[in-house]
């Protein structure tokens, strides 16, 4: 029959040495499921600011180091991914009127929308990923987008074009005025980052609302 190390009985000399090692090993395992045991009951421990750690980063996987702190996060996220939406609302209606354009200045119209609406595209990537960079966890979807958009729609089957061009410059003003709401939030808690961002989109959105302004002048 087969025997175990520890069911082998040794002779001679070598006996104390294979029991003291025996021995040794033992202390050892003993010790290392004591450290387990312990680590394990530490962790169940419900006040235990290790497992609150853990628990935190498991229920939130996405949550990007930043030195904010949460309520800045919190609060960032929220003023941005409205930010997000309107912009995203606002190209596709500046897009809309882009093709649906008519009328003897067709072409200039065109053109001038089409500019602007790759001007406000532009604008979607880095807001997403400022709010990313920040712990936050930006827009998922159209309908998403739909539910959070502030911008109104304009789904009529015909619009004048000087129509067209006049709400285009009044949703950039209100876009503009948005955007100085949310700097004050990032100036709050002293993100500086993304407040610099929204001084570009502020000059860009009067930009816009400029051109439009000028564009229908003659019946201002």
């Amino acid at each position: 029959m087969l025997m175990t190390d520890n069911q082998i009985e040794l002779e001679g000399p070598a006996a104390p040495r294979a029991q003291q090692k025996n021995r040794n090993r033992k202390s050892v395992f003993d010790r290392a499921n004591g450290t387990s045991t312990s680590t394990n009951e530490t962790m169940n421990k419900p006040n235990s600011k290790k497992t609150s750690e853990l628990l935190r980063r498991r229920d939130a996987p996405l949550e990007t180091r930043t030195d904010l702190t949460a309520s800045a996060t919190k609060d960032i996220t929220a003023t941005m991914n409205a930010i997000l939406a309107d912009v995203f609302a606002l190209y596709v209606k500046t897009k809309n009127f882009h093709w649906h354009m008519s009328g003897p200045h067709f072409r200039d119209y065109h053109l001038l929308l089409d500019e602007q609406g790759d001007q406000l595209f532009a604008m979607t990537d880095p807001i997403a990923e400022r709010v990313r960079k920040i712990g936050g966890i930006t827009l998922h979807s159209i309908g998403e987008i739909g539910r959070t958009q502030r911008v109104l729609d304009n789904n009529a089957e015909y619009v004048e074009p000087l129509d067209m061009l006049a709400e285009l410059a009044d949703d950039n003003r209100t876009l503009a005025a948005r955007l100085r709401e949310a700097h004050n939030v990032c100036d709050e808690h002293l993100d500086v980052a993304t407040a610099s961002l929204i001084e570009v989109w502020i000059d860009e959105t009067e930009r816009r609302a400029w051109f439009l302004f000028e564009a229908t002048r003659r019946v201002n």
